[in-house]
């Protein structure tokens, strides 16, 4: 009994030893990770910094009155769906279906896209209206200013991730990766889809 337990803590000795990782977790994945906690962080402070800059000028224009909410909902909605659409793509990476892991990958980029355009046509509306990052017709600077820094910062994730699920597509088309990679993917747009349902609801609803 004794030699069995002296075997397990040199088994767990090894394991923190060095050269392997001992929550068995491949290295691509847990760079993946922390890149997306530093990453939480800084969109935790621009969400932060909405919040304190809109709550010490004390009055905000209405949203509704400005955006078309309407847009932004189905953009919201499409990015939800592709958020559905990764999720179906890893499960059949990882059962090796790699015909319908191609098929959900190529919907997800299409998710991605469609949000962009809808985004590219909001950004054109609300500049045509004169708003800028150092002013705006409403009388409040700061309203346009973080729309476009929080929305452009996002919009630039969800262009990378675009680029970067096409990529991941080639190459599984090419049988070049594992599902492990496909699953790392999946990270990343999950992480992207999560972030604008924040955004969603502090820059559009509250």
């Amino acid at each position: 009994m004794a030699h069995g337990a002296l075997d397990q803590q040199r088994v767990q000795g090894s394991e923190w030893g060095g050269g392997t990782s001992p929550f068995a977790i491949g290295w691509p994945k847990l760079m993946m990770w922390l890149f997306l906690v530093s990453d939480t962080l800084t969109f935790a402070g621009l969400l932060a910094g909405y919040g304190v800059v809109r709550i010490s000028l004390g009055r905000w224009p209405v949203q509704s009155q400005i955006f078309n909410l309407y847009l932004v909902g189905a953009m919201t909605f499409i990015l939800i769906c592709s958020s559905a659409t990764m999720a179906v793509a890893v499960t059949a990476a990882k059962r090796g279906d790699h015909r319908r892991t191609t098929r959900f990958l190529l919907l997800t980029v299409l998710g991605g896209l469609l949000f962009l355009s809808g985004q590219a046509y909001e950004w054109t509306h609300f500049i045509s209206e004169g708003a800028r990052l150092n002013g705006n017709p409403w009388g409040v600077p700061p309203f346009s200013a973080t729309f476009f820094i929080t929305t452009g910062f996002h919009g630039g994730h969800v262009f990378v991730g675009v680029l970067y699920l096409l990529a991941t597509t080639l190459r599984w088309a090419r049988r070049s990766i594992q599902p492990e990679s496909v699953e790392i993917a999946g990270l990343y747009w999950h992480f992207v889809d999560l972030v604008w349902v924040f955004i969603f609801t502090l820059l559009y609803l509250i």
